[in-house]
């Protein structure tokens, strides 16, 4: 209870030091169109006068001439009231009151009739959205990772910590308000590299090679539906100018250089003093009709990456006390080129290629104490090396109709992807000295097919489209058990993972004067078969088929010109991924062994949102209520086997849970030289009661009282704009307790420091930053169990200096 009285202490100053603050948004220009024709005839007017006027002034914005078809374009409108004015020679001039709006970036004005007599047209509506910030749909959020002072040189996880309703987890997953259940895109398209079901990567991608990050919370029937929580799309950095350019960068820096806290007796060291580099390099040649790109990364660390000291108490009053720490390497190598072709002014090809790859060296330690530490038990040594390859190709082909943003595009992507893992595991006994040791090795392909059509309306657009997935991962482990090893020595095996998805959606958009309507729906069917060996002792084939749809909708209405309020309702998916079903058993840590359960089925939510905007002249703030149910909630259970001390990690759907909060976000610009922004978060996370039985190795009931915890968090970023070029960046971030499976979480806190310097005329940058400069990021655990319970702190790396210098050209 404290710690929510804390966060609510720390959001009442922060409203009070902070009023109402915000920044203008940078809008996309808007591309009108349309058609003069006499009204009697219904013929085409050719070499028509269109003139844009503000309706304050009458002031000239721009104007164009019709075409020999009296077709006309006019480009690079902004957001505001406009007066449309057409001429001709011989009849009346017409004059059309616009109202920009904020959805659409095209804007079909359809027919424009003249006559000899004045005729007053019915009010016009355009869209435009927005580049910055959050769209005036407030149902996505834009952030420029470049501005991101104190995250620069980091991972694209790192980054994403100072987002608004963002966390991190400790083993590398994102929670969005609360909820891990989140679809991670790049280049609005899913990926091997960040995971085509549950996340994975994110920490090992270099923000360097990163331009935007898109947080979508209520995704349109375009995307997937799978991804409870919303969508995180990161967009790579692409350039089009003319000519030969390109950007190269150098970023180093060194972690864990104090130690937090000392190792057990008789392990190998922590790691101190852990290097980072990363150098990256950006090409872009652009001639006529050709653009041509390319974009490499090389990113070398080594990492404290968990370094964990529990008590563990068990039924029988007996307490083992253990450290789990692991020393990691990790090199992260991408190459991502391309060209895109405009054949004509109608269509375009681009065709682009992406090579990773990936491989993680752990080498750990985990010693087993009695409670004085006057007894070794065990010493358990372990080194995991993991080498994963990605190569997709992707072909997108764009057709451009005569109306300006009427597209139609269609394009097809294929992801190789393959892991290639060695195990070996050293446990020294009093007695005794075992050695277990796994391989295993899985091909992953996927091919989606998709076709998009975007048509634009007097009052918004109409979208549609299909998709078609088909998905295979052939996985085969090979396990040596060692004397005395505690898993099962018929462990070893093949199992077959397939995933076939067809899909069609609809989506339409209106704008009015005071109202906006989107609404859309997407249709899936998903057919996913788990062959697995004959001979395996608990686990045989599985299976499942459906055909869902998955509604979206969204209501708004404008207060006046700077007030919006929003009403979302969303229906989406979360299907199990292929690790999460995997028949094969694998260490967590010597005691604690983790399996997949091929029994899991996918979870179905729900989710409503209200949103509330106001702009000001140099900002805006935002309010959202939200409140997720889901039926069916994957979550890991541990149990342990009669007669035995192992526990055993086994997902499985535990019934129906809720997701309900408050997300607030403001921004200022307080002088020409101190930005402000911060963003709060605040929510409840519910589940109830259930019964489930974990069916490995023998079956065990594990039952569970209905959870509740309120938790969320707090960030605050000051931006300044120093004399001679200087920028520097402070970033507060307190994360409150949490639940999570079958114990909670305790509150952490961490305070980021970054500074940046232009030079060279403004074609390089020299950037210093610290994160986590006062070392306090630690995670406490609380985990109950069957016959046993856990409290443990994560002393893990967390507080690292980075320098960088980049220079483009």
């Amino acid at each position: 209870m404290k710690h929510l009285l804390l966060l609510l202490l720390l959001l009442l100053l922060l409203f009070l030091f902070l009023p109402f603050w915000g920044w203008a948004q940078q809008a996309e220009k808007v591309t009108l169109s349309g058609v003069i024709k006499d009204s009697k005839t219904r013929t085409t007017i050719p070499f028509g006068n269109i003139l844009l006027k503000k309706v304050k002034d009458s002031s000239f914005v721009t104007g164009t001439v019709s075409d020999a078809n009296g077709q006309f374009t006019l480009s690079d409108v902004n957001s505001g009231t406009y007066l449309l004015s057409v001429t001709y020679i011989g009849y009346q001039t017409t004059n059309l009151p616009i109202l920009v709006g904020s959805l659409s970036t095209f804007l079909d004005l359809g027919s424009i009739e003249l006559e000899e007599r004045p005729n007053t047209l019915s009010e016009i509506v355009i869209s435009g959205q927005q580049t910055t910030g959050i769209n005036s749909k407030m149902d996505k959020k834009t952030f420029s990772v470049a501005e991101n002072v104190s995250q620069s040189g980091g991972s694209v996880l790192q980054v994403m910590k100072n987002l608004p309703g963002v966390s991190t987890t400790q083993d590398g997953k994102l929670e969005l308000r609360g909820s891990d259940k989140v679809s991670v895109l790049i280049d609005g398209k899913q990926t091997a590299i960040t995971g085509f079901g549950s996340q994975t990567g994110l920490d090992n991608i270099p923000a360097s090679s990163i331009e935007r990050i898109e947080i979508i919370n209520n995704p349109s029937a375009k995307f997937d539906a799978n991804g409870n929580a919303g969508i995180i799309n990161i967009i790579y950095k692409k350039n089009k100018q003319d000519g030969f350019n390109g950007k190269v960068g150098l970023t180093s820096g060194l972690g864990a250089l104090w130690q937090k806290k000392e190792n057990l007796p008789g392990i190998r060291p922590q790691y101190q003093n852990t290097p980072k580099i990363n150098p990256s390099l950006s090409l872009n040649y652009r001639k006529n009709k050709i653009n041509t790109f390319f974009q490499g990364d090389w990113l070398y660390t080594q990492t404290l990456n968990r370094n964990e000291f529990a008590e563990r108490i068990y039924d029988t009053g007996e307490i083992i006390r253990q450290q789990v720490k692991r020393n990691r390497i990790t090199t992260f190598a991408t190459a991502k080129t391309g060209v895109d072709w405009n054949i004509d002014d109608h269509n375009s090809l681009t065709v682009s290629g992406l090579f990773n790859r990936e491989k993680i060296t752990d080498r750990g330690d985990i010693p087993y104490f009695n409670q004085d530490l006057t007894e070794r038990r065990r010493l358990w040594q372990f080194l995991e090396d993991e080498v994963k390859y990605t190569a997709s190709a992707s072909a997108i082909y764009q057709h451009h109709f005569k109306q300006p943003g009427h597209v139609l595009n269609a394009s097809f992507n294929y992801t190789f992807h393959r892991e290639d893992e060695k195990y070996f595991f050293t446990n020294i006994m009093p007695t005794y000295t075992g050695e277990d040791s796994f391989k295993l090795l899985s091909d992953e392909q996927v091919a989606d097919l998709n076709v998009d059509y975007i048509r634009p309306l007097k009052h918004g657009r109409i979208e549609g489209g299909l998709k078609f997935r088909r998905r295979t991962i052939p996985v085969n482990m090979q396990f040596f058990p060692g004397l005395n090893s505690p898993i099962d020595v018929n462990a070893g095996g093949w199992a077959d993972y397939s995933e076939t998805i067809p899909a069609v959606y609809g989506n339409y958009v209106y704008e009015s004067n005071k109202f906006e309507l989107e609404a859309g729906l997407r249709v899936e069917y998903v057919k996913v078969d788990y062959k697995v060996n004959p001979g395996h002792n608990t686990y045989k084939s599985e299976g499942y088929d459906y055909a869902r749809p998955f509604p979206n909708l969204r209501l708004a209405y404008k207060l006046d010109d700077r007030q919006k309020i929003s009403l979302f309702y969303n229906r989406r998916v979360d299907r199990p991924n292929e690790v999460d079903i995997r028949i094969f058993p694998k260490y967590d840590e010597p005691e604690v062994i983790k399996v997949g359960n091929p029994a899991l089925r996918p979870q179905f939510t729900s989710s409503l949102e209200m949103g509330y905007k106001n702009n000001w002249t140099k900002g805006y703030f935002y309010g959202a209520l939200y409140h997720r149910i889901t039926d069916g909630t994957i979550t890991r259970i541990a149990t342990q086997a009669p007669g035995s001390t192992l526990i055993y990690n086994v997902f499985q759907n535990a019934g129906r849970s809720y997701n309900s909060g408050i997300e607030l976000i403001m921004k200022q610009d307080i002088t020409p030289w101190v930005a402000m922004n911060a963003n709060a978060n605040i929510y409840q996370n519910t589940i109830n009661a259930f019964q489930v039985e974990n069916k490995y190795p023998v079956p065990v009931l594990y039952t569970s009282e209905r959870q509740q915890l309120i938790s969320g968090n707090l960030k605050i970023n000051g931006l300044f704009h120093l004399p001679n070029k200087f920028e520097a960046q402070l970033t507060g971030i307190y994360l409150a307790p949490d639940i999570i499976p079958q114990g909670r979480v305790s509150s952490r806190y961490s305070v980021d420091l970054g500074i940046k310097k232009t030079i060279q005329k403004g074609a390089g940058e020299l950037f210093l930053n610290a994160t986590d400069i006062f070392n306090t990021l630690n995670i406490q655990r609380e985990i109950n169990g069957n016959g046993f319970s856990m409290r443990s702190t994560d002393y893990y790396e967390t507080q690292v200096f980075r320098i960088g210098y980049s220079f483009k050209f």
